[in-house]
């Protein structure tokens, strides 16, 4: 693991989707500030606002990882409504230091802002749909009214991005600042390793389009695993892209001393009894020993000492079941570690995932699925510093977690499913929404939403009033004028 220490103090929120929004108004230049900086400062701002929302509560109650018992969450229990356009913000930031990298000819930070702005608009669009991209940033040409371009639009323009991005990067004589760079103390190397990864997780996005010839997804995803001398790849948990935590005060991890974490948050029901069937030691770094099983003096490695919650169940139940001492809190290091772990936007882990995907789609002949899958999982169990050789080796020779045990589509969002636990921002919901694995429990009588795990975000509110027009166009379009949270976007298609 890399050892990078902030630079800065920073306020890390817990969920990126805030009920409420930002006017893309808001977005105008503030001409009491001054109007150029150095690209690298702005680097490590846009380093903060891409990395730490990764670690998200709200996130782990849709993807059935955790529970609350305080109140009825509607991420638990799938009836949310509208969501945020506070990335705007971050792409605005992207936007200026792309400026500023230009007018110095430091081309170097270019190509980063061109990784930033992708990061934006991706995790936007997959909450959406269609949005504002191509005239964002234009307020000084007379833009305050953002057109949408269409979902198709913004994810070839990402592709051409994050392409360019890399590409740029292989030839720049440039430097990154390693001061300003809390990800990878400037070692451009790893930059491009993140950036080649994350376009193959955008490619893995669009899984449901390679009939489609305006993007060639198969074509596009070999160019990359066919060329690792150009497009080099995570290799090792040493190259995660992730955000390192520390004792420094403002960089503590976002869980540190977190009430929710403490004391309202249990583990779900059916994750824990998938790692319990599993017999995967992962659970013992995730979750806490239920009080009965501590009071009958059960071991930590003794998987009857966990229970979890069923989180589609009505919130008197919830609390019944927590009050009961049955049910496994999240493993205290959460809330007591001031660096429990690192808050990951993508790591090796998520890539070898990736790969096992597409070459069990048939995208690439390179390597063999199970070879990725394995791969994978090993790097997950060293990510929970599970290292003992037997007992990685014991767990991926089950039956139960051979790539061959049932459908590998199935066997490989499982395990995704899993090393993505409380992390990896809302990646893993987008995932299993575009394949339905694993399948999210709503059989208890406390869902909402008629039952179904919703497919999007409403828009903003703000929308209607600043730029109601295009917004509605952007609705017709879609999804015959509904903005509502099942509406199924282009990318799922």
């Amino acid at each position: 693991m890399k050892n990078i220490i902030f630079k800065i103090g920073m306020v890390v929120f817990l969920g990126i989707f805030v009920i409420g929004c930002s006017d893309l108004n808001e977005l105008h230049n503030d001409p009491n500030r001054s109007t150029t900086t150095k690209p690298q400062l702005i680097l490590t701002t846009l380093e903060v606002a891409a990395f730490s929302n990764n670690v998200s509560e709200n996130s782990t109650f849709t993807n059935r990882y955790m529970v609350y018992t305080e109140s009825s969450s509607p991420y638990q229990y799938y009836n949310w409504q509208t969501g945020s356009f506070g990335y705007y913000d971050d792409i605005k930031q992207s936007l200026k230091m792309e400026d500023e990298a230009t007018s110095s000819s430091d081309t170097i930070y270019n190509c980063l802002s061109k990784f930033f702005k992708s990061y934006f608009i991706i995790e936007m669009t997959q909450n959406f749909g269609d949005l504002p991209y191509t005239q964002i940033g234009k307020v000084d040409e007379g833009i305050t009214k953002p057109v949408y371009d269409t979902q198709k639009s913004i994810y070839l323009k990402v592709l051409n991005d994050l392409k360019a991005a890399s590409d740029g990067l292989t030839t720049s004589s440039g430097s990154i600042s390693s001061d300003n760079d809390v990800i990878y103390g400037g070692a451009k190397t790893k930059w491009r390793k993140l950036i080649d990864s994350y376009y193959l997780r955008v490619l893995m996005d669009l899984s449901k389009k390679t009939s489609d010839n305006d993007l060639q997804i198969i074509q596009r995803f070999n160019d990359i695993v066919s060329n690792p001398s150009k497009y080099p790849l995570m290799a090792s948990n040493d190259d995660n892209g992730d955000i390192q935590y520390s004792i420094q005060a403002g960089n503590h991890y976002p869980g540190y001393y977190n009430n929710d974490l403490e004391s309202e948050c249990y583990m779900e029901k059916t994750f824990v009894d998938r790692l319990k069937a599993l017999e995967d030691p992962r659970l013992f770094q995730m979750a806490s020993r239920t009080p009965n099983a501590v009071s009958n003096g059960l071991a930590k490695t003794d998987f009857n000492a966990y229970e979890g919650i069923l989180g589609s169940a009505p919130l008197g139940d919830v609390a019944v079941v927590a009050s009961s001492g049955n049910a496994s809190a999240i493993n205290s290091r959460y809330y007591l570690n001031v660096a429990a772990e690192p808050g990951v936007l993508m790591n090796y882990s998520e890539l070898e995932f990736i790969l096992a995907e597409a070459r069990e789609r048939g995208w690439i002949s390179s390597g063999t699925a199970e070879n990725y899958y394995e791969n994978g999982i090993r790097a997950s169990m060293a990510f929970y510093n599970i290292t003992d050789d037997a007992t990685v080796n014991n767990y991926i020779s089950q039956l139960s977690v051979s790539l061959t045990a049932g459908d590998p589509i199935e066997q490989i969002l499982i395990q995704k499913h899993i090393s993505m636990f409380f992390n990896t921002g809302w990646q893993i919901f987008f995932d299993q929404r575009r394949t339905g694995y694993p399948v999210y429990d709503v059989s208890g009588s406390g869902i909402g939403n008629n039952g179904k795990v919703p497919k999007r975000w409403m828009y903003p509110s703000s929308e209607y009033t600043y730029n109601s027009n295009n917004v509605n166009a952007a609705l017709s379009t879609q999804f015959g004028g509904k903005d509502d949270i099942n509406e199924v976007m282009w990318v799922l298609n």
